[in-house]
């Protein structure tokens, strides 16, 4: 199978994503990965929306996996077969922040055990590293921020390229407000 990024939001996609799904036949992914992809789809691909995660390892080999983000963030590449990357969140979170990523340390919370992510973060952040959090929804940036120094720098960025994107900056000791369910955190920059 083809593990396809889709990217953070629209017009994320890589030339290499669209071609590979523009030639695919059978195309799997959330509502939010079949929607970014849509367009580019054969009028006869069969876009089947992902409802068993599990099944995915079982699919044919000339299946199209669509995975938001770029698969290897956080996203579905794990799975068997090749990989195309697409714009992930934390290229466009630093892009907007137009801060260099070369000493970043990515922390995934996406799902994941929230006390020890923000645990690792300020690890990170105590080592000198610039900490990209990969957030869900029940991520609380109030514990993050008072786990920090209260002059650590920290942006959240929403809805990273769709037409609600947001990036709002803000300090441990007064971090910004999150409105969205679909965020990542930046912080120590």
């Amino acid at each position: 199978m083809i593990i396809v990024g889709v990217g953070a939001g629209s017009g994320m996609l890589t030339e290499d994503g669209i071609s590979r799904i523009r030639t695919a036949r059978v195309i799997y992914g959330s509502g939010r990965a079949l929607d970014l992809a849509r367009g580019y789809a054969a009028a006869d691909a069969k876009l089947i929306l992902i409802t068993d995660y599990k099944a995915l390892r079982s699919l044919p080999d000339d299946a199209v996996v669509l995975s938001t983000g770029d698969p290897l963030m956080a996203g579905l590449g794990y799975l068997p077969g090749e990989v195309v990357p697409g714009i992930s969140s934390m290229q466009v979170a630093f892009a907007r922040l137009k801060v260099p990523w070369t000493n970043v340390a990515v922390v995934n919370a996406h799902g994941k055990d929230h006390t020890a992510a923000v645990e690792r973060a300020v690890r990170d952040v105590a080592a000198g590293h610039v900490v990209f959090i990969i957030a869900d929804p029940d991520f609380s940036l109030a514990a993050l921020g008072s786990a920090l120094s209260p002059d650590v720098r920290i942006a959240v960025c929403e809805d990273l390229g769709y037409p609600s994107e947001r990036v709002a900056e803000g300090t441990a000791a007064c971090p910004p407000e999150v409105r969205s369910r679909l965020f990542c955190v930046v912080a120590g920059y």
